[in-house]
């Protein structure tokens, strides 16, 4: 097996063998704390541009099938692990993970001390990092800048439409899991998926009952090109906005956003109702936060406080029938604590349009 390397930008090195495809890659390290579900993680598009460290020693025991993937090709740059499984036993399994790493293309590490690596970053915070089969860190250039425009790179490039008898979904794809459609398909909606950078004159013309703004990766600020046409988006259509979909209604209504130390990423983060005080356990994966001293309590109130930083994990409108949440209602992999927030923006659609409904509850 040949010997690889994780080079942190911070000088540390951290030794390995090179699975997947053997090539050099640079990325920015960031590290998942889910103790399952890695084939919905490799997958999940708001990985875009990272080298993902997972926390949990041992990853592909139970291998790779063709169910459970988020999206159609793993789209992080690279995979760091402790021990990985070549042996993994299950019925639906098709593959190894190595294999599928070398099939997508995508460099891996295995046998590294991922424990040290997720204290390195949570000590000096997320940073550039390079996969090499050298140890010298004087071969990387820390001058190059990571992958930019990766909404680009995740989104569709075209308008699809899966039909349903229930409300008409505009669902703006800044790189949306696949559980995400399906939990609006089990609603009964109609969902049609379009571009990122799609007008608000395209989106009237499509004609929805509301808007949903999925999850994506990177700094949302990157997309400010977009937020005049998501302000007019969302006044006039019930919205619900997911992770960067969150981030990027908050900052098109003028709060802003900053970046957490090394993020919250796995799927038993606490967050704290506001209204009610009740605790749930939720699926994350982000590095932006929106800043609570920059929204305007005239326009937005907190729903959702993160339990362990006290960072906004949601919020809704004051007078428009807009809310957020920085979490995955979704939750592949992770809980279903807040699958209701699904069934609340429906009821709300719903509502809109004169129809009698029922107080979703959790």
């Amino acid at each position: 097996m040949k010997k690889g390397y994780l080079i942190l930008e911070s000088g540390e090195l951290f030794p390995g063998v090179y699975v997947g495809r053997q090539e050099p890659v640079m990325g920015e390290v960031v590290f998942n704390t889910s103790m399952t579900g890695y084939q919905e993680i490799m997958t999940d598009p708001s990985y875009a541009g990272q080298l993902m460290t997972f926390c949990y020693p041992l990853i592909g025991n139970y291998g790779i099938n063709t169910a459970d993937s988020e999206h159609e090709k793993i789209q992080m740059q690279g995979a760091i692990f402790s021990n990985l499984c070549q042996t993994p036993s299950h019925y639906k399994s098709v593959q190894t993970v190595d294999q599928w790493l070398k099939e997508s293309g995508i460099p891996g590490l295995a046998g590294v001390d991922t424990r040290a690596v997720v204290k390195a970053v949570r000590k000096s915070g997320t940073m550039k990092a390079a996969i090499s089969g050298t140890p010298d860190a004087g071969t990387v250039d820390w001058s190059l800048p990571l992958p930019l425009n990766t909404v680009s790179r995740v989104s569709t490039s075209s308008i699809k439409t899966y039909e349903g008898v229930g409300p008409h979904i505009v669902l703006i794809d800044y790189g949306y899991k696949k559980s995400m459609l399906n939990a609006l398909l089990a609603e009964g909606c109609k969902v049609t998926v379009v571009p990122y950078n799609t007008s608000s004159q395209t989106v009237d013309s499509l004609r929805p009952d509301g808007v949903m703004l999925s999850n994506g990766p990177g700094d949302p600020q990157q997309l400010s090109s977009q937020f005049g046409d998501l302000k007019k988006i969302t006044s006039h259509y019930p919205t619900l906005g997911i992770c960067l979909g969150h981030q990027l209604i908050a900052l098109a209504y003028g709060a802003k956003t900053g970046k957490l130390l090394f993020g919250h990423r796995g799927a038993n983060h606490p967050v704290r109702e506001v209204e009610t005080g009740k605790v749930w356990i939720t699926s994350q994966n982000h590095s932006y936060v929106v800043e609570k001293s920059s929204i305007n309590e005239q326009i937005f109130a907190v729903t959702y406080l993160n339990v362990n930083d006290g960072s906004v994990e949601g919020l809704k409108h004051c007078s428009l029938p807009i809310e957020t949440v920085q979490f995955h209602p979704e939750a592949h992999p992770g809980p279903d604590d807040t699958h209701p927030v699904f069934q609340r923006f429906i009821a709300t659609i719903k509502q809109s349009k004169g129809e009698v409904i029922h107080a979703v509850t959790y």
